[in-house]
């Protein structure tokens, strides 16, 4: 076959309407110009499990573990080996080791299918389970809501704006349902990179949800920014929920008021007003939710809260701790990340475990903000560690050393190569 020349690929698709393709055919009785031993093409697999999108489709599996129509993918396992017409000539030894495979394959597939049966949880018929996003401008308290919803700490909480800095996944539990709550960061005004990216954040954790959550405080108005997320949240499919936060801030005829005011800003599945902090109508908020949900099965393990990994956990305490006291423009300066966590050799006759070397860096944009982080003869950074330790330790259930060094990368939050060592 005649190979196209570079003018003729850059012709276009039909830049062979006209071309002269030639093609050797053999004689009649006369074996292809082909490699002899070259293997037959595998199969195309036909229509499988599709991939979970983490919205209301969700892949169910059958009693033994399979999802989809595995088995009409590559052929029946339980077909003769000696009636495939590639095999008719085959020798009797390789026979006896094509049928050998086979039944290898069949006995892993079942073992397989066993073992996925024993880890599939029993849950009622009706139960259900889905993705909740929970949306705000920053400081409406947002994180405050999911950790009451979860029923403990999973998202760091301060008086600070924009303290929540990736999408944070808390599950709620219940006997007939999961909720997976994704804590986004407050949309806002970007002024740098790392805003930019952050709200990007927050329209990817929109982007495939079974309901948004959106928190407006009761002590303050309905403002430009309310009003835009509200905009924002027509393009959204999924039932939306308003929820008035800091109910415990307001008087009652200014609650009224405030549901009114969110009344009008658009259509909602439900609007319930809660005080995460006192617990106030946190578990209707719960009850509406679950009705809002889909039939699915659980989609994380018992007893999990959260899917943070250890370390990112461990630097949001460390960062939630260095949060507290510090000036206006510090907490967007600060990042945190953990180096290593290594333990310590147990000494002759030590009772219990070692300890823990958990090594952090805090960085900061300039020095002189290294220099308020680390306070007077080390006192500031001293204090974020005792306060940051103890939850350190809950978490990870042992002892801990906290080994801070404060390091300077300037104007992290526009550089590309920082942040994507941080992690945005």
């Amino acid at each position: 076959m005649r190979f196209p020349s570079d003018d003729e690929l850059m012709a276009g698709p039909n830049a062979f309407d006209d071309a002269a393709i030639e093609v050797d055919v053999p004689e009649e009785g006369t074996p292809a110009d082909a490699d002899e031993g070259a293997p037959a093409p595998e199969d195309t697999p036909t229509q499988g499990a599709s991939p979970s999108s983490g919205g209301k489709d969700r892949d169910r599996t059958d009693g033994a573990g399979n999802a989809g129509s595995a088995d009409g993918a590559h052929g029946t396992d339980g077909a003769d080996a000696g009636e495939d017409p590639d095999l008719e000539d085959a020798d009797p030894e390789q026979l006896a080791h094509v049928e050998e495979d086979l039944a290898g394959l069949r006995t892993l597939r079942e073992e397989a299918n066993a073992g996925l049966g024993l880890v599939m949880p029993d849950y009622p018929e009706d139960f259900r389970a889905g993705f909740v996003t929970v949306v705000g401008r920053p400081n409406v308290g947002k994180s405050t809501l999911t950790n009451a919803l979860v029923g403990q700490k999973v998202a760091i909480t301060s008086m600070r704006p924009e303290t929540t800095r990736h999408n944070v996944r808390g599950i709620v539990q219940r006997p007939d349902s999961q909720i997976v709550i994704v804590d986004t960061p407050g949309y806002h005004r970007p002024r740098t990179l790392l805003g930019k990216r952050l709200n990007e954040m927050v329209r990817e954790a929109l982007a495939q949800v079974d309901c948004v959550v959106f928190c407006l405080p009761a002590d303050q108005r309905i403002g430009p920014g309310d009003q835009f997320i509200a905009r924002e949240l027509r393009e959204v499919r999924a039932p939306k929920v308003a929820v008035a936060t800091k109910t415990d801030l307001v008087s009652r005829e200014r609650l009224v008021r405030h549901l009114l005011d969110i009344d009008k800003l658009g259509e909602w599945a439900a609007i319930v007003p809660v005080s995460a902090l006192e617990g106030t109508q946190v578990d209707d908020l719960t009850e509406v939710l679950v009705g809002l949900m889909p039939l699915s099965p659980p989609l994380y393990p018992e007893g999990d809260v959260t899917d943070e990994s250890r370390d990112v956990l461990i630097a949001e305490y460390i960062r939630e701790a260095a949060l507290e006291g510090v000036r206006d423009e510090l907490p967007h300066s600060l990042a945190v990340q953990v180096e290593e966590i290594v333990e310590r050799e147990p000494r002759p006759g030590q009772k219990g475990k070692p300890l823990l070397d958990v090594h952090v860096n805090i960085y900061v944009e300039r020095n002189s903000q290294k220099a308020i982080i680390i306070g007077k003869r080390g006192s500031r950074l001293k204090e974020i560690g005792t306060r940051s330790r103890a939850e350190i330790e809950r978490l990870l259930g042992r002892r801990v050393f906290l080994d801070l060094h404060v390091r300077t990368a300037k104007d992290w939050q526009s550089d590309p190569k920082m942040l994507g060592r941080l992690g945005f």
